[in-house]
């Protein structure tokens, strides 16, 4: 399975912070943005991701994480020229994908809970073996903001509209798609939305006529992050704060997960952690000796 992050956009409700940088390469306390939504992948058994953003930010990324050899890992990247929707992703990195399954998580979602990782890898799995689509439903007070999916009496999703007046249940859809091969000639089959986007609903929907879409819900137990607002960016820092101070474990150590995934040996995670000489180097070291 390939993973792919789209980390584009200009970021305008984050106006001026976001003038002259990614909204993805903020710190998000002790990480830039963009190391949470890519340790879903990594959690997920992903080893070969696609950065996609703005011609303006893509030299970012790429300085960030380079090929990915440090993380037993390997990184490529493409151009989004202009902002045509989540589902232009899977266009834009075809050749990429190629015939594989994919997974597709947004630049700026962050996700933190019990049995995360066993959801991710679950999902994967799914996919990877059956076909199809898997997708989550997160419980929010004001879904009209997000695609929402209804369900039926017994559980089962029965449509999804996205940002609708009148939504028909609490339930987001959060920024995580995991798809079959058959995803990249479905984004390009879709008519763009009266927004002029290609929108990653009509993808959703797509599979969900078909009868291949699972849709899981993500319980109370899940923290699900906005990061859109200066606000929401202050409260997620300080939420990944709290969480690392209380518990001493850091949240979305992405080199801590290439590690123990078997990615990177002990003596690379070391070097790594004399390349910090900052408290995330000492958490690294840590690591090394008690993981």
């Amino acid at each position: 399975m390939k993973g792919l992050i789209l980390a584009g956009g200009a970021g305008t409700r984050l106006y001026p912070v976001t003038l002259a940088v990614s909204k993805q390469i903020l710190p998000l306390y002790d990480k830039p943005m963009i190391y949470y939504p890519l340790s879903v992948l990594m959690l997920a058994g992903i080893r070969e991701v696609l950065i996609i953003s703005t011609p303006r930010d893509l030299p970012l990324f790429r300085e960030l994480f380079g090929s990915g050899e440090w993380l037993g890992m390997r990184f490529d990247y493409r151009v989004q020229e202009n902002p045509r929707g989540l589902a232009d992703a899977f266009i834009i990195g075809a050749d990429f994908i190629g015939g594989d399954s994919s997974a597709l998580v947004l630049g700026d979602n962050v996700f933190y809970g019990r049995g995360f990782s066993r959801t991710l890898r679950s999902a994967a799995a799914l996919v990877a073996e059956k076909g199809g689509g898997a997708i989550f439903g997160y419980y929010v007070k004001d879904p009209g903001a997000y695609g929402v999916v209804e369900f039926d009496s017994q559980g089962r999703a029965l449509s999804i509209e996205e940002k609708p007046a009148r939504p028909r249940s609490h339930y987001a859809v959060p920024g995580l798609y995991f798809y079959d091969s058959g995803a990249t000639e479905i984004a390009r089959s879709i008519r763009p939305s009266a927004r002029g986007e290609i929108e990653i609903t009509a993808v959703n929907n797509a599979y969900l006529e078909r009868g291949r879409l699972s849709v899981e819900i993500l319980g109370r137990g899940m923290a699900w992050l906005d990061t859109g607002t200066y606000d929401g960016l202050l409260e997620a820092s300080n939420y990944i704060a709290t969480i690392q101070k209380r518990q001493g474990m850091y949240v979305s150590c992405i080199e801590e997960i290439a590690f123990a995934n078997g990615w990177i040996s002990r003596d690379d995670l070391v070097a790594l952690a004399r390349k910090y000489k900052t408290s995330y180097g000492d958490y690294l070291a840590y690591i090394a000796e008690n993981l």
